[in-house]
């Protein structure tokens, strides 16, 4: 099924190339090959073929500086030849496959093969209708005449069941792909890139590009196409997306002039001509490749998945914006190793075969007990022989048997579990739309739930990434807000204009607003903005100065880089001398400078005495207020002789400082908020940073991250990898665990740092828990980090395409408080699913006791196979819809996470199903047994064959459905709440379902006739069988009165499956990470440390009495020393931070219960 379009899209190219080759001095196979070698060879290629790029140039018809004419005909007549730029996306999958997919599940296999015998069953009529009394009591209430009508009703309901839990299923995948294709359409409109045509910079859609255009590119950009290099300053590439080759590649139009599409400038900008676009580029060639070869992908994948996820993941061509999610599915298997299956799916399936088990035990056991029954009443009591013209007579006995048996099995298993599932999780996907969450992997909805861990970035997520200047120190003066141009030196005034319009990327604007009275458009590099608002703040114009010295003119560029962190332009002057403009990071561009200008603009000696000064007056304070500092300096050179430019630490040296910018990024006003949302819910924020770490440790205190006084740890990357690395530089686990839990703030970090601080939170195994970590990431060198985490978020305005491609969830508007929300519907996803659990098993354990004690006794099955699958599908059907939809509210967020291994039905859960289970018992088996007498009406028990349905039977069905449907309102509520009806009117599907459901029971019970076994009752009887039913919402009240602490047993229970569950997850991991034993011995030391900790926590309790402080000093000691324990490593024991605990306690003056090291505390 190969990816046709792909092949035929490029078979057409080949034919149009024959024919139009002519048109322009190049055809498509000559381009192709050329853009196929690289460096110096590629070089003399060019030199050899067309004479330079010029040549190249003129050949394609296009000129270097002034772009192609833009005339339709002319671009229509390049597409046609060289093609368009889109690669053709892959084919979805159709409905019907994604139908078959879906029936592949255990639990609907299971079904359907019950619900074939069972139609199978209901066909066969065996001969010899009449076995006449020959055959003794057997003739007896073989079958009613309803039943036998009706037979087939039973096996048809089963399979439509299963057809509405595939269609669903079928439905949500289908509408996810849907949503995903038109959210790409949506991303590759949105992709635009800069071209010159007819002399005008424009933006461009990445569709619209052809071969001949010429592009502009800068930093951050991803290539839309293959090109040659023009003229480039300071140009860097990763290319490690195509060749797998991590370190940057220099790019110059004489050594190495070849770009490539899906490959990321790193640094530096140019202009390139465009050489191929579409499926000729090198990544298009690459997807032509993938859609034909996927079935030799997944042999290869085998050998892959064995190696390191990030390893394996730079293997992976780059899957280009343009192609973006056209192979989604395709590249799940060709991506590095998925993340384990879901937690709640594993879970949810070990539970469904248990109960699975339970249930075909169960009706074996009922088909054994009626055959020997049988077999001992008639051939051993009753002493009759088996005569032959009997036989088809004791098959339909046992055929009705067997009926039975599966009609407990069927009622036994929970088919509504994968519905419910996947209604929940198709409902919260669609809702969380609304809350800026696109979803990408549905298990990412419920994994968020259990985050324990969230790693943000800072600006942009925490912040508005609106950069504004609001303090500035210039001429020995420093200014806490923007001054008036009048009071500043006019020297200084025209240099700090000229350094900022010159020294910026020209594609950086400040443009008016989109709506009236809105905030101006800030467009390009953020920090830039800041910089150009200071200008037009200081009431004067960027533009004209850009004007008179076009980007051509400029005579060399230093660009940003992370190494750098400054950025400098070099202009020749009218008198033929040089100056060069220098911006960056405060600390690192004051180090340069050795001249500052003072109050009237002259420069003066500026000594490194001074400019500790100026760190401590100026810069730490701004830092301090969360300002982003920048220094804007300048320096002039002579033109005789012309200095060697690429002397760069001579050239960006002896420099005079003009001005000290504070740059504010302001925190978005609902981040506090979140943030303490997400400790409340036991969710660590960590704030993972490239900036400054006094500008971090402030914004960290803004957003509530860290609180002043609290035992936290701010440190920078440096430090970090200090901390972490041993003596060879390698990464060890125990040195991160000392690290993780108290570090808050990680700032000036590369995306290596963060890559290896979640994967070491991941990887440690010091808490009883294993972490989940979310990570959000926008560059595109955080993919490694947002593939290795358990939710990545990336930033769907600022992210970049490869961070997006990396992540599960992209925040649609970049914003901190929408990850709170996703936590809000993951952990709603996980209580919806209890709360259908609850419901299910509990009319599962009483429909298959009564199926089970009633056929045992009185030969035949209480609730009528119709009438268990009214009860079965309906219930299972409708409440799974019902409980699945309630929507999440604040107080999810108040309880801490579940963690990973927590049983799945909880010992309150326990106590509800078997405490209703218990009640409804005692009604149903009173009614069933002493009913007759209780209503004054006749027995149903032991009914002589083709008898009408009895009331007495159809008041059990009654009775059994209305305390199904108040049980449905108790179990809105998991954790044991009193109010059941809280917010029940906030979902109207529950309510609608529940009087639904009543008023098809009143239509079954009055009008069902013998299908469905039921004879009409009259109102008084209708009213028991409500009052019974109402009594369920009583016993809920007593139920939740009983204290768990009462019930050890269900304890127990509950702990059962935790055991079983350890080894089962990590035998679904493909490389098992730790054996028993080891396990074993870890368990080991966790008990110890608890000992060990429990005498240090003895001792100082004895101390603190001793000392004379109050009690609850010791309680709050052994509070904090019962919470460290539960977080201590080996090494840690002795670890600093539990001396100064008890020194602290031993000095009766000091409150403090910890003294912070060195390196925590506050601005």
């Amino acid at each position: 099924m190969g990816d046709m379009s792909n092949s035929d899209f490029y078979a057409k190219n080949q034919r149009n190339e024959g024919n139009h080759a002519a048109a322009f001095g190049c055809s498509l196979m000559e381009l192709r090959s050329l853009m196929e070698l690289r460096g110096t060879e590629a070089v003399v290629k060019l030199q050899e073929d067309s004479g330079g790029v010029e040549g190249l140039c003129k050949r394609l018809k296009t000129s270097p500086t002034e772009g192609l004419a833009g005339a339709q005909t002319d671009l229509d007549k390049r597409k046609e030849i060289f093609g368009k730029n889109l690669i053709p996306p892959k084919k979805p999958k159709t409905f019907l496959q994604l139908v078959w997919e879906a029936l592949q599940d255990v639990t609907l296999i299971i079904l359907e093969i019950a619900a074939l015998i069972s139609l199978g069953l209901s066909f066969y009529h065996p001969p010899g209708e009449t076995g006449g009394e020959s055959c003794g009591a057997a003739a007896g209430g073989v079958e009613d005449e309803g039943e036998a009508d009706a037979g087939w009703i039973e096996g048809a309901a089963i399979l439509l069941s299963v057809v509405c839990v595939v269609l669903v299923t079928a439905f949500n995948d289908w509408s996810k792909e849907k949503q995903f294709r038109g959210l790409q359409s949506r991303i590759e409109q949105e992709q635009k890139f800069q071209v010159v045509r007819g002399s005008q910079v424009i933006q461009l859609p990445v569709a619209d590009i052809v071969v001949g255009d010429i592009a502009q590119i800068k930093y951050g950009d991803l290539l839309p196409a293959d090109g040659v290099l023009i003229q480039g300053n300071d140009l860097k590439i990763d290319e490690s997306s195509l060749t797998g080759e991590s370190d940057h590649v220099k790019k110059s139009a004489d050594k190495d002039p070849m770009l490539l599409s899906g490959t990321h400038v790193m640094e530096g900008s140019g202009r390139m001509v465009v050489t191929a676009v579409g499926v000729n580029s090198q990544t298009g060639i690459i997807f032509t490749l993938l859609g034909a070869g996927v079935e030799e992908e997944e042999k290869k994948e085998k050998k892959v998945k064995k190696q390191d996820g990030a390893a394996a993941m730079e293997m992976q061509p780059l899957k280009s914006a343009e192609g973006g999610e056209a192979d989604e599915k395709e590249r799940k298997k060709v991506s590095a190793p998925k993340k384990e299956k879901s937690v709640l799916q594993g879970k949810l399936t070990k539970l469904a075969v248990q109960i699975g088990k339970a249930g075909l035990l169960m009706s074996a056991i009922t088909v054994i007990i009626l055959v020997l029954y049988f077999a001992i009443d008639n051939f051993v009591m009753q002493k009759h022989p088996w005569m032959p013209e009997c036989t088809p007579i004791y098959i339909q006995y046992f055929v009705k048997f067997f009926i039975i048996g599966v009609t407990v099995l069927v009622v036994a298993v929970p088919e509504g579990l994968p519905l419910a599932v996947t209604i929940s999780l198709a409902y919260s996907v669609k809702k969380m739309m609304k809350d800026n969450n696109l979803v990408r992997h549905l298990d990412a909805c419920e994994t968020m739930g259990n985050a324990t861990a969230i790693c943000s970035d800072k600006t942009g997520t925490l912040t508005t990434n609106r950069m504004t200047a609001v303090q500035l120190y210039v001429g020995d003066v420093h200014y806490k807000e923007i001054p008036d141009p009048g009071v500043l030196p006019p020297k200084s005034l025209d240099l700090l204009v000229n350094s900022i319009s010159i020294n910026s990327a020209y594609t950086t604007k400040i443009l008016p607003p989109d709506k009236e009275g809105g905030l101006p458009k800030q467009v390009g590099n953020k920090t830039e903005c800041g910089l150009l608002g200071l200008v037009l703040d200081l009431k004067r114009d960027y533009q004209p100065i850009r004007n008179q010295i076009p980007e051509e003119k400029l005579y060399k560029v230093y660009t940003f880089n992370s190494v750098r962190k400054s950025m400098s332009t070099v202009i020749k002057l009218p008198d033929g001398s040089f100056r060069m403009y220098s911006k960056g990071a405060s600390e690192i561009v004051l180090k340069k400078c050795s001249h500052i200008q003072n109050e009237v603009g002259e420069p003066r000696v500026f000594r490194p005495r001074d400019k500790d000064e100026m760190v401590k007056k100026v810069i730490e304070p701004m830092a301090c207020d969360g300002l982003r500092t920048i220094c804007v300096a300048y320096r002039d050179f002579s033109s005789n002789p012309e200095p060697n430019w690429d002397d760069e630490n001579n050239i960006l040296n002896d420099l005079t400082a003009i001005c000290v910018v504070g740059i504010e990024d302001p925190v978005r006003p609902e981040v506090p908020d979140a943030i303490q949302k997400c400790q409340r819910a036991g969710i660590t924020v960590r704030m993972v940073t490239g900036d400054n770490i006094n500008t971090a440790r402030a914004i960290a205190i803004k957003c509530g991250i860290i609180h002043p006084g609290e035992d936290f740890l701010c440190i920078d990357g440096k430090e970090f990898n200090r901390r972490i690395r041993n003596e060879k530089g390698e990464v060890e686990q125990e040195r991160i665990d000392k690290v993780w839990p108290k570090l808050r703030v990680l700032a000036r970090s590369s995306p290596t740092d963060k890559h290896t601080l979640v994967k070491g939170i991941i990887d440690s195994t010091m808490a009883d828990q294993r972490q989940v970590v979310a990570v959000t990431g926008d560059g595109t060198n955080d993919g490694p980090a947002l593939k290795k985490a358990d939710v990545g978020f990336a930033m769907g305005i600022a992210g970049t395409d490869v961070a997006k491609e990396a992540s599960d969830i992209i925040l649609t508007d970049d914003n901190f408080s929408s990850i709170v929300k996703a936590v809000m519907w993951g952990r709603n996803v996980y209580d919806s699913i209890s709360k259908f659990l609850q419901f299910q098993l509990t009319v599962n354990v009483v429909a298959v006791i009564v199926a089970f004690t009633g056929a045992c006794i009185t030969q035949d099955s209480p609730l009528k196979a119709v009438q268990m699958l009214w009860v079965n599908l309906i219930m299972d059907t409708f409440a799974s819809l019902a409980l699945a939809t309630e929507p999440p509210t604040e107080s999810l967020l108040k309880r801490k996470p579940y963690g990973r291994n927590k049983p799945l039905i909880s010992s309150t859960m326990t106590k509800n199903i078997l405490g209703h289970g218990v009640y409804q018992l005692i009604i149903i088996f009173t009614l069933l047994f002493v009913g007759e007498q209780i209503f004054d009406i006749d027995s149903g028990r032991n009914a002589p064959l083709h008898s009408p349905p009895s009331e007495h039977y159809t008041i059990i069905f009654n009775t059994f459905v209305m305390m199904q449907l108040f049980n449905e309102i108790n179990a809105r509520k998991i954790h044991g709440e009193r109010n059941v009806f809280d917010g029940i009117f906030r979902n109207p599907i529950f309510c609608s379902i529940v009087f639904g459901t009543f008023a098809v029971q009143i239509v079954i019970v009055q009008f069902g006739g013998k299908p469905f076994s039921c004879q009409p009752l009259d109102l008084e009887k209708w009213m028991w069988c409500v009052f019974l039913g109402l009594g369920e919402l009583v016993w809920g009240q007593v139920i939740a009165t009983i204290p768990n602490s009462r019930l050890r047993f269900l304890r127990r229970a509950g702990q059962l499956t935790q055991k079983d569950e350890l080894p089962e997850e990590d035998v679904n991991e493909e490389n098992e990470e730790i054996d028993h034993a080891e396990r074993e011995l870890r368990r080991g030391q966790i008990l110890w440390f608890r000992g060990l900790n429990r005498i240090q926590t003895q001792i100082e309790v004895v101390n603190t009495f001793k000392s004379g402080t109050s009690f609850q000093g010791a309680g709050a000691l052994r509070r904090q020393s019962s919470t460290t324990s539960q977080t201590q490593d080996v090494t840690n024991v002795s670890s600093p931070s539990h001396v100064s605990l008890s020194n602290a306690l031993s000095s009766p003056t000091s409150t403090t219960a910890a003294t912070a090291p060195p390196t925590t505390g506050q601005c």
